[in-house]
């Protein structure tokens, strides 16, 4: 990782990979969320991005052989029009070299938003937005033949949970088949249940780039019904709690090969 002065946006957005090689056949992408104006520096430090450390962690576990990169925007916003981090996603995405065959797209937040619009990439297999903010009028993109995952927790006062209902439902309307989680009990950062949360990105990753089937909680609630509601998100893992998250947090940051 190139060190860059705080306050400084970088000059063009980038992957920092974690795990794997450049090249790599298959790769997980994940985008950290943001705020919804702003053209402040992005930086490692941020709790936005800090928080998707547990996340490359799981993607790691489910796909060993795969790549697995931080997307790093210029910009701390999205921007309005100009829509920075779906930019700077779509950006990279598109300097990947030919090698690269199958893209897991994991994000959150605002990050959450950049990977649905752009999931429509032809080498993108699943995606998977946590607590997406979707403040309305999002185009639909035509996501068929990949598998689309949303999850949003009952106490998120950050992003709407209303708008990813929304949105799923314009999804499976146009003959898209998405999974719509609800994770009771948990709100905008994921942290008091955030062993069911790193769970479900190992299991998202593991049904797009892993030897397994798709997991079978996630292919039950896969539908292109757009009257069928949400799913409630499985107590997979007894992880759960602030002190046991920032431990979290601590331990995958440290074991990646990604250094200031």
């Amino acid at each position: 990782m190139t060190p860059q002065t705080p306050g400084q946006p970088l000059g063009r957005p980038r992957l920092d990979l974690a795990h794997g090689r450049p090249g790599a056949a298959d790769l997980v992408v994940v985008a950290h969320g943001g705020q919804d104006r702003s053209v402040e520096d992005p930086h490692e430090r941020r709790p936005a991005l800090l928080r998707m450390w547990p996340f490359v962690a799981a993607a790691h576990r489910a796909a060993p052989d795969a790549a697995v990169g931080l997307l790093r925007y210029r910009y701390r916003g999205w921007n309005g029009a100009e829509a920075h981090a779906m930019a700077d996603l779509r950006q990279v995405l598109d300097r990947l070299p030919a090698s690269t065959r199958r893209i897991v797209l994991v994000g959150h937040s605002m990050g959450g938003r950049a990977v649905l619009r752009c999931a429509d990439d032809p080498r993108v297999v699943g995606m998977l937005a946590l607590a997406p903010w979707l403040p309305g009028g999002e185009p639909v993109p035509d996501l068929r033949g990949r598998y689309v995952v949303t999850a949003h927790g009952d106490l998120d006062r950050m992003t709407d949970p209303r708008g990813t209902a929304q949105l799923v439902r314009q999804l499976r309307r146009a003959g898209v088949h998405v999974a719509e989680f609800v994770v009771e009990g948990d709100a905008h950062a994921m942290l008091h249940r955030h062993g069911d949360w790193d769970e479900l990105v190992r299991r998202v990753v593991a049904g797009g780039l892993g030897d397994a089937d798709l997991d079978p909680t996630i292919a039950a609630a896969l539908t292109d019904d757009p009257g069928r509601g949400s799913t409630p998100l499985p107590h997979w893992s007894t992880a759960h709690g602030r002190l046991g998250a920032v431990l979290s947090i601590a331990r995958s940051r440290i074991r990646s090969k990604v250094s200031d």
